[in-house]
Parts: C-alpha cells; structure tokens; sequence
C-alpha cells in the first residue's frame, strides 16, 4: 500500500485543491478488480442512471459491483462505457446481471433496454 503522509507534498502544491486517485476497496483486502462495461442501449428515450453489475461463476461464486458515484446517460444506439470495481476475481464468467436505477423514490419506474453489452477485464485484458 500506499502511506498518505508521504504523498502530502505532492498533493497541496501551492494550496491549491488536488486529487488522488487509487484502484483500492474500504474492505479488506482492499483490492480491487476493474472491469469496463461497454453498453449500447436502444430505449427512444434518454435514460438517465446508476447500473449494477452482478457476475457469477460456474460455481454459483456472485460478486457484484459497488454503484458509481455519477450517473451515466442512456441514449438510443449510443454506446456508454461504466467503469465497474469488484473485491473479489471471477476467472470464468458464466452469468452477468445488471440492475438499473434512477436512485429517485418518486416517479415511475424506467427500464433500460440492452442492444449489446460488452465486459472487459482491465485486471487481465485477455479475458
């Protein structure tokens, strides 16, 4: 791991605000296995929304994503690409499940509609 306390320099040059971004988990072992979702949907209208990601081994094994910060939005026939973080590897994937949510408690429920779905592991590329 990474100590803070020797990144304090680097990160407030001049006082003025900086980021830092790290490939790591709030649960031990802290590590995280990323995978970009490539999505092309096919609703007539916008959608605008959080997308979970469960995948599941032959095993039966599920993992499943933690939701992004910020919503994506959905247009017809354009594709979107959610970076998706998981805390444990599934080698063999046999079965993936999305959920979408629009996080709103009124309103009507939307659904979004899947032309081609793509998952790619940035961890082992060759998968």
């Amino acid at each position: 791991g990474y100590h803070a306390d020797r990144w304090k320099k680097l990160l407030l040059p001049c006082g003025s605000p900086t980021k830092a971004y790290f490939d790591t988990s709030d649960q031990d072992p802290f590590c995280m296995y990323n995978y970009l979702l490539d999505i092309t949907t096919w609703n007539k209208s916008i959608r605008r929304g959080f997308i979970k990601v469960k995948i599941t081994d032959y095993a039966g094994n599920t993992v499943e994503s933690q939701m992004n910060s910020e919503a994506s939005t959905f247009q017809q026939y354009k594709r979107v690409k959610v970076l998706t973080g998981f805390h444990q590897d599934i080698e063999k994937i046999a079965k993936i499940s999305l959920t979408f949510s629009t996080k709103s408690l009124i309103g009507p429920k939307h659904k979004l509609r899947i032309l081609q779905m793509k998952l790619k592991s940035l961890n082992n590329p060759k998968r």
